[in-house]
Parts: structure tokens; C-alpha cells; sequence
């Protein structure tokens, strides 16, 4: 289902914000700008396997998925205190109630949140009165032993096209800095140089076998140049983006599920 954006408040039926406490002074405490975490229990409960909820600092956003749409908001971050405006972007997707009903309640967390702690890897959101709301795991960005199947290439004319069907798509990240994967038709390895949130990739090789089902062999021709144009990687729970130098989405991935 295509996703919409709509503007505004936030619409939770667990909290209504209506003012924001003073800032105070902070403990010592690792800064949150520039981190990315995933959640890892919400009120004392561990989400569901199949549901991934994300929060990402960038400056003076928020953005992540709430673990049926995505979001951003405005944040203001000084020392330890938190300010999570309810004046945010979201898209409108459907989803079951029971993942809606997680969702809601994930936005009523980051809206009731007054401060935050990280220790061992691990981010925890505070209410005004020190109750822990939610706690977050790291979100590697290490590529190094994970597997991806692609769900989107940019076709070179400035469009991000999903897959033929039937078609599968994939890049499987070894130790070592080397790739191995289908490129829908053909088999390719290649290397990969990661680090700083850059990524880069040499030229793939890959067998020389014909394909004759419709759109398949225009597509992989279009995944390899993608992959050569690739200058940075984000991941964000099971999705994977890689962009160009210029910003614009190479390709758009979604791990493989595997041990």
C-alpha cells in the first residue's frame, strides 16, 4: 500500500502534551545527536519479533517507524532533557490492530519523554518523573556478516523502481569486505569499503548467463549500475538505504530473515 505523509499533531489516544517542562542541567551522560537505536521494550514489554520501531537523532529531528508508519519530528536535545514536539510528520498506512495499537502507544512514549540515559549500548527514554518509557538496542551500522534482499533500484532516470515479479534480487555482505549475490539472473561478487557511514563497492563480476522473462535482465543491468553509484549506507532496523554522493536512493533493501 503507498504510504502518504499527512502534517500536524499526532494523534495518540494515550496522552494529550500540553506544554513542554524547563531544561534543567544534565548528568554526564554519551550525547544523543547523531545516534540510532532500535526498540527493545516499550513500557516493560518486548515488542513483537515481526514489528521494528526506530528512533534516529539527526540534529533537530526524530525520525524513525513507529513500527507500522514512519514519523519525524521536531526535538530539542540539551544535556540529558528531551522535547519531543507532537508537531510531526507521519505517514498513513493501515496496519493490524494489534500493531497499531504498539505503534500508539510507541508515539505516546517519545511524546511523555523528559530525558533519556545511554549505558552498555543501551538507550533509555524517561518520563518527568524518572519512570523508564522505552528502551533501545544500538542499531549497528556494520554491514559485515548480514544478507539483504533489494526491493528497489533506481532505474538511472531518476525513478526508484520495485522488482519485477517473481524476480529476487540480493547482496550478502562476507567478512573481509567481499559481496556475493543474484543480480536476478546472474550470479556477481565484487568488494566492499565501508566506514565513516560511507560505502563504495569495485566493479562486480558476474556470470554471463541469458534470462528471457520479461524485464529481467533490464533490471539487473540497472542493479549494477546502481551498485556503482552507491556512496553511503543506512540502516534502520531491517531496511537498508543506499545513496549516491549527491543523496539520491541507489537502492532500497530489507534484511533477509536468517538466524
Amino acid at each position: 500500500m503507498r504510504r502518504r505523509w499527512i502534517t500536524g499533531a499526532v494523534v495518540v489516544s494515550l496522552l494529550a502534551v500540553s506544554g513542554w517542562p524547563a531544561m534543567g542541567e544534565s548528568a554526564d551522560s554519551p550525547p544523543l545527536q547523531g545516534t540510532a537505536w532500535v526498540l527493545a521494550s516499550l513500557g516493560g514489554q518486548t515488542p513483537p519479533t515481526e514489528v521494528t520501531a526506530t528512533a534516529r537523532f539527526d540534529g533537530s529531528r526524530v525520525e524513525g517507524t513507529n513500527g507500522c508508519n514512519r514519523y519525524n519530528a521536531p526535538v530539542v536535545i540539551q544535556g540529558t532533557k528531551v522535547e519531543i514536539s507532537p508537531k510531526a510528520a507521519t505517514t498513513n498506512m493501515a496496519c493490524p490492530p494489534d500493531i497499531m495499537k504498539l505503534a500508539d502507544a510507541f508515539m505516546t512514549a517519545l511524546l511523555s519523554t523528559r530525558s533519556y540515559r545511554i549505558s552498555s549500548h543501551q538507550l533509555e527514554l524517561l518520563g518527568s518523573d524518572g519512570t523508564v518509557l522505552a528502551k533501545f538496542s544500538a542499531q549497528s551500522q556494520s554491514l559485515a556478516g548480514t544478507s539483504w534482499r533489494v526491493t528497489g533500484i533506481n532505474n538511472g532516470k531518476e525513478a526508484v523502481v520495485s522488482l519485477v515479479p517473481g524476480s529476487s534480487v540480493t547482496v550478502n555482505f562476507a567478512k573481509g569486505g567481499k559481496v556475493a549475490g543474484s543480480g536476478g539472473c546472474n550470479n556477481y561478487t565484487t568488494t566492499y569499503t565501508q566506514g565513516g557511514g560511507k560505502l563504495t563497492f569495485a566493479l562486480a563480476a558476474a556470470t554471463r548467463r541469458m534470462c528471457f522473462a520479461e524485464g529481467v535482465m533490464g533490471q539487473e543491468h540497472a542493479f549494477f549500475k546502481a551498485l556503482e553509484t552507491v556512496a553511503t549506507a543506512r540502516m534502520e532496523g531491517k531496511q537498508l538505504e543506499l545513496r549516491t554522493a549527491e543523496g539520491a536512493l541507489a537502492l532500497s533493501l530489507e534484511r533477509k530473515p536468517g538466524p
